[in-house]
């Protein structure tokens, strides 16, 4: 792979930013993202709702799972993009995991490492 280091993030957002959070994105050249609908819940624990005068507790929320692996040259910068763009302020807004990669292969071309990206 040769001394090209690269990471995995994924990043846990509410489902309505995912279209503000694409666009500044692709303004800061992160073109390549996969998007995944999930259910879950952190420290919120979920919410509760009332319908027709019951309250019932909703504990696994949806939200939007979006993976993207790069350099480590565009870490910060795509990590920086992601808050500004989905932060409201308020208990939900989501998290950010980043790993390491150790390799990357493009299945079209065979390519690996820094050109498969």
């Amino acid at each position: 792979m040769g001394s090209i280091q690269m990471k995995k993030i994924v990043a846990i957002i509410r489902p309505d930013k995912l279209e503000y959070v694409k666009k500044s994105l692709g303004k800061v050249g992160c073109n390549g993202v996969t998007v995944v609908e999930v259910k879950g819940r952190g420290r919120q624990l979920g919410i509760t709702e009332s319908y027709r005068g019951s309250d019932y507790r909703i504990d696994l929320l949806p939200k939007t799972r979006l993976e993207i692996v790069c350099n480590d040259d565009y870490v910060e910068k795509i990590i920086d993009t992601i808050v500004k763009t989905a932060q409201t302020g308020d208990i939900g807004d989501g998290k950010i995991f980043i790993s390491p990669v150790e390799d990357v292969i493009r299945i079209r071309t065979g390519e690996r490492g820094e050109e498969a990206i």
